[in-house]
């Protein structure tokens, strides 16, 4: 078929009865179906199941430095916990803290200890009469959530397909002192599985900050979770590129287990500098007693080394692949040469974004739940949930089968073109 725009007002109207049956046919299926999260399947989970055997009430309870996991201490970390999130996120176990659960504590806690004690001894963001935040966009919501949660002004910056648009990040950053971090996702980005490219990652090491308590953001969320063994990213450690443009405190930056091992029974790290980390241990010596140590062992002897979380990263791969190229077939068998929308391929992470038509994508998300399929509210993958071109919808076959993912793409790109419809309908 041609490109919808070509369309005669007569061929749109027959198209829109055409399509609307095939809709309300696919109401009555009474399909429950979600594609709103990035969640791992229970396949999933099920490959870690056995790290659970690997510390039980027979087990040595000591790290490699001789210390009892079981009692306070250690606030930093077990060593070879802190040496395995190292070599996950490419930089030196020196450089890493390992915490609870969660990165998105830490980078809510990062937040949060600057807007109430400021950072390295700088004026706490609270004293100040306006602070700024850089969001690249289309990106993670629950990001944009933490500044928007303390007020800080979030400013939208481009995406580019090799990461955000410099021009502006250094325009900003090198210029206005209220601008404080940015948030970045830098390898197979949110949703659109970007990767940042070798010169992205050195404009940021060298940028020159008005403000001296500016700090990237650096959420290295999937560094390790690649779709396909022959076609995986790699990215320039910023910690040391950082470290080489003399802006060593620049930088903090986050990774987890938690789409490893288990949701929500993982470990987290970050990896910064000798001073951003004594600062950051000042308010941790007061906030907690010590991060669970039986679970950084746990995963430590579980994982072994950086081989063993790439080996186990392959078993993900095997289940996450097949649910990415079934919606990305469809994707490529129902609209290409339509031209009511654009997606991207990503060879890791865990989404597909999709830009539909202009002004289309609040209608796309509203037909697909009334047909019984879930998915992330149009506008969340920017600022104040505010998308200008109302266009980007967040896709996230983890969760469902092949299968339902499938008959979720089947639905998605029905509502797509009935959207669509009636878009040039208004305009015809």
């Amino acid at each position: 078929m041609k490109a919808y725009k070509d369309l005669s007002k007569e061929e749109l109207l027959q198209l829109k009865e055409e399509l609307t049956q095939q809709y309300e046919d696919k109401k009555a299926l009474g399909l429950r179906l979600n594609m709103a999260r990035g969640k791992p399947a229970a396949a999933q989970l099920d490959v870690s199941m056995d790290i659970l055997d690997v510390v039980d009430s027979n087990s040595d309870m000591n790290a490699s430095d001789g210390a009892d996991v079981r009692n306070y201490g250690g606030l930093e970390g077990i060593p070879e916990a802190r040496k395995l999130m190292a070599d996950m996120m490419g930089t030196k176990p020196e450089n890493v803290i390992v915490f609870g659960n969660a990165s998105l504590t830490i980078m809510y806690d990062s937040v949060s200890r600057s807007y109430t004690h400021g950072v390295c001894g700088s004026t706490p963001w609270c004293r100040l009469d306006k602070v700024k935040w850089l969001c690249p966009a289309p990106g993670y919501d629950r990001h944009f959530a933490i500044t928007e949660h303390f007020g800080i002004e979030m400013i939208t910056i481009p995406m580019t397909p090799e990461g955000p648009d410099m021009d502006m990040v250094e325009q900003y950053v090198n210029n206005d002192e209220s601008v404080k971090g940015i948030w970045c996702v830098p390898k197979y980005s949110n949703p659109q599985g970007c990767v940042y490219s070798d010169e992205t990652v050195r404009r940021f090491a060298n940028l020159k900050p008005a403000a001296k308590d500016f700090r990237i953001y650096w959420d290295n969320a999937y560094v390790i979770h690649h779709l396909y063994d022959d076609n995986q990213a790699e990215i320039l450690d910023i910690i040391s590129e950082c470290e080489k443009a003399g802006n060593p405190d620049m930088v903090y930056e986050f990774a987890s287990t938690s789409k490893v091992s288990f949701a929500g029974g993982g470990i987290s790290a970050l990896a910064s500098s000798e001073s951003n980390l004594s600062d950051v241990m000042k308010s941790m010596t007061i906030q907690t007693i010590g991060y669970d140590k039986i679970n950084q062992l746990r995963h430590a002897r579980y994982f072994k080394d950086i081989n063993g979380l790439k080996a186990h990263m392959k078993k993900h791969a095997e289940m996450l692949r097949p649910k990415f190229e079934a919606t990305l077939n469809v994707l490529d068998s129902e609209l290409s040469g339509l031209e009511i929308g654009s997606w991207i391929k990503p060879c890791g992470g865990y989404f597909i974004s999709f830009d539909a038509m202009e002004g289309c994508a609040k209608r796309i998300v509203a037909l697909c739940k009334d047909a019984g399929l879930i998915m992330t509210g149009a506008g969340a993958t920017f600022p104040y949930h505010n998308d200008p071109k109302d266009s980007n919808i967040r896709i996230a076959p983890s969760f469902p089968t092949p299968e339902e993912m499938t008959q979720a793409a089947e639905l998605f790109v029905l509502c797509v073109k009935l959207a669509s419809v009636e878009k040039l309908l208004e305009t015809k």
